[in-house]
């Protein structure tokens, strides 16, 4: 990493200007960078100003109040981000030590669970926890796995199927779903002979959760090659789009249960159902921590999430 260097006994770089360069670079703006940072403008331009005499380079274009990072400017947060990361890897690792407390606790629930039964247990960790930052993720598929080898989640809720390979963390089964084959009644599926062959299922579209992962093998479910299909972001996009008749797939089946006893959707039966899936509770192997250890117990027997399961 050579982005660093000395001038006068002194470091040119430091985590601030990296970190005032790096929102810059995400907010597009010297202004907007200066309210997410509870900084006056002036006090961003400066910072920026004094940073580009220092390494002698031109970190940003500007084009009005927009800018944008030069070649140099991008080379330079490429590395310098490695470095926020890892200055702020080591403060949460000293406060830890210090307190035994977490200062941020990141989790990560599949896209098929609605996070608010989580109200109750987010009330009760702040109040023992209250110098503890939680932040939540909605993750789908593989990248919810992703997020916790990414070091962007610290506890996985409701992670579904097999983790990838190569290890690194601790999976514990907490819940089990049940999928259902469905369609809106007026979809031309609805009235077709059973069970519904590839051949049937190729003439129309699919609707489907897109994989959330950024580098792991994003995962398809139950779609075939060359499928027509509708991608949404999460399960319960899913759930509307197909009562909406805008295409097939499987369900949760407890989500449509009601809705097939009333008609407003179609079970089929299908040449290739879909199995059950398991969930999971899931962490980093050898991390420990009073906030990820209140978790563990408080979702370690499973009630909570099977409430998660519920449709919104």
């Amino acid at each position: 990493m050579c982005a660093a260097g000395y001038h006068g006994g002194m470091l040119k770089l430091s985590l601030d200007a990296l970190l005032t360069v790096d929102t810059i670079a995400r907010r597009g703006s010297f202004a907007a960078a200066a309210k997410e940072l509870f900084r006056v403008p002036s006090t961003i331009s400066y910072t920026v100003a004094k940073l580009e005499d220092d390494l002698g380079v031109q970190l940003f274009e500007r084009f009005g109040p927009r800018v944008e990072l030069t070649p140099a400017g991008a080379e330079l947060l490429k590395e310098g981000r490695y470095l926020l990361k890892a200055a702020g890897d080591l403060e949460r690792r000293v406060r830890r030590v210090a307190s035994g407390w977490e200062t941020e606790f990141t989790i990560a629930i599949d896209s098929m669970l609605c996070p608010d039964p989580l109200m109750q247990e987010i009330e009760g960790f702040c109040a023992v926890a209250d110098q503890t930052r939680v932040r939540m993720l909605k993750e789908a598929l593989s990248g919810t796995w992703e997020a916790l080898l990414d070091r962007r989640a610290d506890l996985l809720v409701g992670a579904a199927g097999a983790g990838p390979s190569g290890g690194g963390y601790t999976a514990v089964p907490v819940a089990a779903v049940s999928f259902v084959f469905v369609v809106a009644p007026n979809h031309p599926l609805a009235g077709a002979a059973e069970p519904l062959s590839k051949a049937d299922l190729a003439a129309h579209r699919a609707v489907s959760v897109s994989d959330s992962a950024r580098q792991l093998q994003a995962r398809t479910v139950g779609l075939l090659f060359g499928q027509n299909t509708l991608a949404v972001p999460d399960m319960h996009t899913k759930y509307a789009f197909q009562r909406a008749g805008l295409g097939f797939g499987f369900l949760p089946e407890n989500w449509v249960r009601e809705d097939i006893a009333q008609g407003r959707l179609v079970a089929k039966t299908v040449d290739e159902p879909k199995p059950d899936e398991t969930l999971y509770l899931a962490w980093r192997t050898g991390e420990r921590g009073a906030a990820l250890d209140w978790w563990r117990e408080r979702l370690g027997d499973g009630a909570v999430l099977e409430r998660m399961l519920r449709p919104a």
